[in-house]
Formats: structure tokens, C-alpha cells, sequence
């Protein structure tokens, strides 16, 4: 069974930003001859995260209000007490809010593909979240399966 690796860079904004990386999942995809299988998406950063939901502007904006609400970046967090944190750059963003928004979500997703396309719903996308940028962020695209 063939396995296929690929990395998809992506440049982020300011704050919580939502893409829609299903073009570049589908380019990827398309790249293979895998017509039956998988297709996993890893997020590979701990401020960043993945979903598959409607790529709607309006609800992207609830989306990211929702988000805000469940960890906000005005609350106290000990991670965001750098000057008790060993051996961090001194860059070091406090940024616990984003971490706490990240484990809301997932990591990963796995899609499964049939007839060499993304089996995907009508609305569906695979979305990344940006929940601390702007950064350079590295997503894992791995498919497998047969020819």
C-alpha cells in the first residue's frame, strides 16, 4: 500500500485566523494515484489546530467569538508567567490562551478517499485555526492506501 508524505506551509495572521486548506489537501491528493484510502491531516504546532466544518464567513466569525469566550487572552494563566518558566526563548509569547483554544479542537482529521477524491460532505472543509499569529505554520498531509 503506497504511502504518500507531504508538508503544506501556510502564512498566518494576526490572532485567531481560520483557512480552509482543502485546495491544497485535494492537490496533494491529486499528485498520487491512491484511488481508495485515507488522507491525514496533522496540525504540528500546540497553538494551532484542525476541523472539518463549513468554510462560511459568517460562521467562521462565531466560530472565532466562541472560541474567545471559552479561553479568553485577558484571563490569568500560570504558563503566561514567563519569569517562572525555565529555558524559554525570549521571544515567549504569553500566549496559554491559545494552548487552552487548541485542545478544544483537534490536531489531526482523517478523510477518508474514494475514487481518488475527498469524501467529503457538500458543505464540509478541512479547516486549520490559527490561535496565535502570525506565525509560519507546517501541516502533514499522509495518504495511503491503493492504487
Amino acid at each position: 500500500m503506497p504511502i504518500v508524505h507531504k508538508l503544506i506551509e501556510i502564512k498566518t495572521s494576526q490572532g485567531i485566523n481560520i483557512h480552509d486548506i482543502t485546495p491544497q489537501i485535494e492537490a496533494v491528493l491529486a499528485t498520487t494515484s491512491i484511488q481508495n484510502g485515507q488522507v491525514l491531516v496533522f496540525s504540528r504546532h500546540t497553538t494551532t489546530a484542525l476541523a472539518i466544518n463549513e468554510h462560511e464567513e459568517r460562521l467562521l466569525q462565531d466560530i472565532k467569538k466562541y472560541l474567545e469566550k471559552l479561553a479568553p487572552e485577558s484571563d490569568r494563566y500560570l504558563h503566561n508567567d514567563l519569569h517562572l518558566r525555565p529555558n524559554i526563548p525570549e521571544d515567549e509569547p504569553m500566549n496559554a490562551h491559545s494552548h487552552l483554544m487548541a485542545i478544544t479542537l483537534s490536531t489531526s482529521e482523517v478523510i477518508p478517499v474514494v475514487n481518488g477524491k475527498l469524501a467529503l460532505g457538500t458543505y464540509q472543509s478541512i479547516l486549520l485555526f490559527e490561535l496565535d499569529g502570525p506565525r509560519d505554520r507546517t501541516v502533514l498531509c499522509q495518504i495511503s492506501g491503493e492504487a
